[in-house]
């Protein structure tokens, strides 16, 4: 017996929680399983898929769940649907992280259709970039996308000696805890769910030449890379007022704000989650702050070097693992 879907709306609320599967999560584990209700769509958590060492508080859970929450609200607003998010709806209920609720039709705008379309381009590319510096306008057409969710600090260079510092620090940190070697080595292997995890294609083949070190997996990849630095690359820190779950469900919608916005001018990023995750380091972070916000992600931002082809895109899971329509659908 099959199911169909004979609601529109319902219909438009499907399509787009399938749509937030192209969002970026952490290790790509897609920590997020959605409900379709007639006019709304309810955003859960998946804790069989959080990383319970590296991420005991579910800082980054709620990051990665906030980014698919934004390709989905995109993803409504691109056929003409107006929206708003109810955030932590339910104390009762502490695995529904939102409520995407819609109201009145509009005329989509061109730059949300763009957007939609970025998102199914959108990788990560964690290899050097190019001796090409970001073109003049980006950092501030960058800060703009993520105003109404959290601020976006472009940092001096100073910041990034000491955000260098930090990074060297945190991975020191993480290296010596076996419960998170032995996570990202299941994320990173193919005993990771099929359309999730990291393939080693997509991570580089030996250690870079960086000012601020990226995440040290492990183990190489087959990613090639050539011998370039990032001496151009910028860093910019996502921070807010607070530092708690909703907090962190609005920097994941930032996070792809911005990230969007970044594919459409050419600019590749990368995040840095290991500084953030380590307490000792991250409040490493609130002191180039001055102590005025919380700081939710770091991002390198940069030209990617055109000499090199693209890295695969990481592989999601099918819709029917993490899209739930049977409050919806009618069986025929």
């Amino acid at each position: 017996m099959m199911s169909r879907i004979e609601n529109p709306t319902a219909v438009a609320l499907a399509e787009a929680a399938n749509a937030a599967g192209y969002a970026p999560s952490i290790h790509n584990t897609q920590p997020w399983r959605w409900q379709v209700l007639p006019d709304r769509l309810a955003l859960f958590a998946d804790r069989t898929r959080q990383l319970t060492a590296t991420d005991p508080d579910g800082r980054m859970l709620d990051i990665s769940c906030g980014a698919a929450l934004q390709h989905a609200r995109l993803a409504l607003a691109a056929v003409g649907w107006n929206t708003r998010v109810i955030y932590l709806p339910d104390p009762t209920t502490p695995d529904l992280l939102a409520e995407l609720v819609v109201s009145d039709r509009v005329a989509p705008a061109p730059e949300t259709m763009r957007m939609v379309q970025a998102m199914r381009t959108r990788h990560t590319d964690r290899r050097p970039v190019s001796d090409e510096p970001i073109p003049a306008g980006v950092p501030e057409a960058l800060t703009r996308a993520a105003d109404g969710l959290a601020r976006l600090h472009m940092l001096t260079n100073d910041q990034v000696i000491d955000l260098a510092g930090a990074a060297h620090r945190a991975a020191e940190i993480e290296a010596d805890d076996p419960r998170i070697r032995a996570e990202l080595a299941y994320w990173t292997s193919r005993s990771a769910r099929d359309g999730t995890g990291l393939p080693r294609d997509v991570l580089p083949e030996r250690p870079q030449q960086t000012t601020v070190p990226g995440r040290d997996f492990g183990m190489p990849g087959t990613l090639p890379i050539g011998s370039g630095h990032d001496r151009q690359a910028r860093y910019a820190l996502l921070y807010g007022d607070e530092d708690e779950p909703r907090s962190w469900l609005r920097a994941g919608a930032a996070l792809a704000a911005v990230w969007l916005v970044a594919v459409r001018l050419g600019v590749s990023v990368v995040p840095l989650s290991g500084v953030i995750e380590v307490t000792a380091t991250r409040e490493t972070l609130r002191a180039i702050l001055a102590g005025i916000g919380q700081p939710y992600i770091v991002m390198r931002l940069g030209m990617a070097d055109p000499a090199h082809a693209g890295p695969p895109h990481t592989a999601r899971m099918p819709a029917s693992q993490t899209v739930d329509l049977s409050a919806v659908s009618a069986d025929v």
